[in-house]
């Protein structure tokens, strides 16, 4: 018997140093907005888009489960340099490597994916890769044209 179907993920998380520094950076350099966590020294939550929510914790601050009313959130944490990727529309390629730059954002860098596609990279202060991808990367993405 075949598992059941997976709709998508919902979820990414990261884990940084400095919470205030990270919620600032994906707040105003990035321009995700803040849904969940403004002040939590140890948890901030950001729209990334339909469905998607970027999560970011302190580093070790989430090591033992967190017992809510509505039932329990077994520990996790995470370290090294990760890795996400932001859907980003063709037109908005350009702007983008636009705004990073005008914010001394370094790219780090550039993809020409073979279906099409094209990503830019750049670290955020805690050393995480971030991407940003438009459609053509990979063939399961319904706005992929090509």
């Amino acid at each position: 018997m075949a598992a059941p179907r997976i709709s998508g993920v919902l979820e990414t998380a990261l884990y940084v140093d400095d919470m205030e520094r990270a919620v600032r950076f994906y707040r105003d350099v990035v321009g995700l907005k803040l849904m969940s966590g403004e002040g939590d020294p140890r948890f901030a939550a950001f729209d990334a888009g339909p469905s998607s929510v970027l999560l970011i914790f302190r580093r070790g601050g989430t090591l033992a489960d967190i017992v809510l009313p509505g039932g329990r959130i077994p520990a996790h944490d995470g370290s090294g340099p990760l890795h996400f990727a932001l859907r980003i529309a063709d037109a908005d390629y350009e702007p983008w490597r636009r705004h990073l730059a005008d914010r001394g954002v370094a790219i780090t860098a550039e993809m020409m994916w073979p279906q099409g596609g094209r990503s830019l990279y750049f670290a955020d202060p805690d050393g995480h890769v971030v991407e940003l991808a438009t459609p053509g990367i990979w063939a399961n993405d319904p706005s992929n044209n090509s």
